[in-house]
């Protein structure tokens, strides 16, 4: 647990628009986005936030369609949380905290319709494609839902399918052919501390926020997700800020994407 005196040094400086680290309110650390770092996977990216760094790899199975969407694609977006990453987590089933950011994360790219889910389709009703996003945290210093966020649009955009002679898999075999992404939902999280907004904390910062809030938004500027976290209430206004602010921030951090108009 943070000292008590830290977290209200933190707090007092807040008020004057100082942050830990000299940055501003609205303020990313350099960001940095490597694409193509695993062999194995069918899409991969390594994302640095500052001293976070997160890696998302893109797995592609042939499934059984559900019974409702028989011609559709899948997706399946799974988080593991490092104890190496730090020490607040602990090796085991997924935590709460993994789960969250999974579903942030499945959220935005569903709600944004990012995948064209019928060119998943292999046969009607009995193959489609699954995409399975995997995140792992390798160093958390704050701020690990918009790493990971950004990761996987990275290993999206990455990621091309394996070769598939209709009835057998070869993973050693990659072709040209792109996953069918159409666009690129980003994720901005906007921090309440007091009275003042931020982005993108410090870990010590994590710690002393009072509510928080995940602006999804699609190149064009449209909202497709939103996720509130934290236990104070958040007022009319308050939201109205975090996302104006979450949507000018998400146009920022789209400059670090590859084909970032999509």
């Amino acid at each position: 647990m943070m000292n008590e005196s830290l977290k209200q040094h933190l707090i007092e400086c807040l008020k004057h628009n100082v942050r830990h680290d000299g940055r501003k309110l609205d303020e990313f650390r350099p960001i940095t986005v490597e694409y193509n770092i695993s062999r194995s996977a069918e899409g991969s990216a390594r994302v640095k936030v500052g001293n976070t760094e997160v890696l998302a790899g893109i797995k592609l199975t042939v499934e059984k369609p559900y019974p409702d969407t028989p011609d559709h694609g899948s997706l399946m977006v799974g988080v593991e949380l490092l104890p190496l990453s730090s020490p607040a987590f602990e090796s085991g089933p997924p935590s709460i905290d993994a789960i969250e950011i999974a579903r942030v994360v499945d959220r935005g790219i569903r709600e944004a319709k990012a995948i064209d889910t019928k060119k998943l389709c292999i046969t009607y009703g009995e193959k489609i494609w699954t995409v399975c996003i995997d995140i792992c945290t390798i160093n958390d210093d704050g701020n690990l839902l918009d790493a990971a966020g950004l990761a996987s649009l990275a290993a999206l955009q990455d990621a091309c399918f394996p070769y598939y002679d209709g009835t057998q898999l070869d993973y050693k075999k990659k072709t040209d052919v792109k996953l069918p992404v159409l666009k690129l939902p980003l994720q901005v999280t906007v921090y309440k501390i007091g009275d003042k907004l931020l982005v993108d904390p410090l870990s010590e910062e994590e710690f002393v926020y009072d509510a928080r809030l995940t602006v999804t938004t699609t190149p064009d500027g449209t909202i497709c997700a939103l996720q509130k976290g934290g236990e104070k209430q958040l007022s009319l206004q308050e939201i109205e800020q975090m996302i104006t602010m979450g949507t000018e921030k998400g146009h920022e951090l789209r400059k670090y994407l590859k084909d970032a108009g999509n």
